[in-house]
């Protein structure tokens, strides 16, 4: 097996950009002990190319031009061109290295940006939804509802972190209380199947609504989570018992990966969805739902959850690799692009 592991340090000052479908945000990190110095964020269709973008939002802002990028993308890495899944953008390493003068470049997942970032919470970072006690140097798993499901996973061994990313947003999610079993029935299937991201995601949430509306035996319009999420401030009886049965079955997958890893460190909510949502996510039912894992309820009673406050998960993750990357284990084969092969292909 092939495997190239991440430098030992960077050469800064260094900047670190989390690029979605509709922004990019970026920061910078000018030395290991820095703090992150936040740029702002841009929209992706304001601008032709990262390259542009970061000669907006970056450059004034720099008291030193970047000489390292680390970015995260939604999506895996396959080649010199990586294109965005939901923009026009296609980042192309080595043409960064040309055209803004940097050293390196290393491209990465957007989770496994998120898993980078789990170690170093702290405060106000994170706020707890029911009992368990972080134990330290313990795995720890990340789950994003956002459009999509993303998850990821934070390992530590031989003294180091090694983030895992993956597709668990895709594992097959079922029905447990009678409630459930009521509803599934109309959910619509997706490829023959119903994958968690059908229904705990942006995308899915409407799904999920016309399924409990079908249910209930009720008429709504609901057609973006916004709306449901808005019903539901309301009291609207359809959308708030949607966020029930959302949150319920976000506590059984968050409960699935916390067992599947043994995950002693905590499992941790961002995600677009999450914030919207708190008050479902920490009445009792989404933690109660976590923890019914027999035979092995008295563990998860002892794992934490939370639910993520940074504003800017990903940037962070990227900014604590940035200042102590021998700290981590990140996989950089195939995703780390330097001068040499710059000058080398020009």
């Amino acid at each position: 097996m092939s495997f190239s592991e991440s430098p030992k340090s960077f050469a800064y000052p260094v900047l670190v950009a989390d690029i979605g479908g509709t922004n990019a945000r970026f920061a910078l990190v000018e030395g290991a002990d820095a703090p992150t110095l936040m740029c702002g964020k841009t929209a992706t269709a304001d601008h032709p190319d990262i390259c542009s973008a970061i000669r907006a939002a970056v450059l004034p802002e720099a008291s030193a031009a970047p000489r390292t990028a680390i970015i995260a993308v939604a999506g895996p890495v396959t080649g010199d061109k990586i294109p965005l899944t939901n923009a026009a953008w296609v980042i192309e390493p080595l043409k960064m290295i040309a055209d803004l003068g940097l050293d390196d470049v290393i491209v990465l997942n957007d989770f496994e940006a998120q898993a980078l970032a789990l170690p170093g919470y702290q405060g106000g970072d994170i706020e707890q939804v029911g009992s368990g006690t972080v134990r330290e140097a313990s795995a720890k798993v990340v789950l994003g509802p956002g459009t999509g499901l993303g998850a990821a996973v934070m390992i530590h061994a031989a003294g180091k972190w090694i983030p895992v990313p993956g597709e668990g947003g895709h594992v097959e999610i079922g029905p447990v209380s009678d409630e459930d079993f009521g509803i599934w029935p109309h959910l619509e299937r997706v490829g023959g199947r119903l994958g968690a991201e059908q229904i705990l995601s942006g995308t899915g949430l409407p799904r999920l609504a016309r399924g409990v509306c079908t249910w209930m035996q009720a008429e709504r319009d609901f057609v973006t989570p916004a709306s449901i999420t808005r019903a539901a401030e309301d009291n609207d009886p359809v959308a708030v018992k949607t966020l029930e049965v959302f949150a319920r079955a976000m506590g059984r997958l968050a409960g699935d990966f916390a067992l599947t890893v043994l995950a002693r460190g905590g499992v941790y909510l961002t995600g677009g969805i999450t914030p919207r949502i708190t008050r479902f996510l920490t009445d009792g039912n989404f933690r109660s739902a976590f923890e019914t894992k027999a035979p092995h309820d008295a563990l998860m009673a002892k794992i934490p959850t939370f639910i993520v406050r940074h504003p800017d998960p990903a940037v962070e993750g990227l900014a604590s690799f940035a200042r102590a990357p021998a700290a981590f284990a990140v996989d950089t084969l195939g995703r780390h692009w330097s001068r040499g092969q710059a000058t080398s292909t020009a």
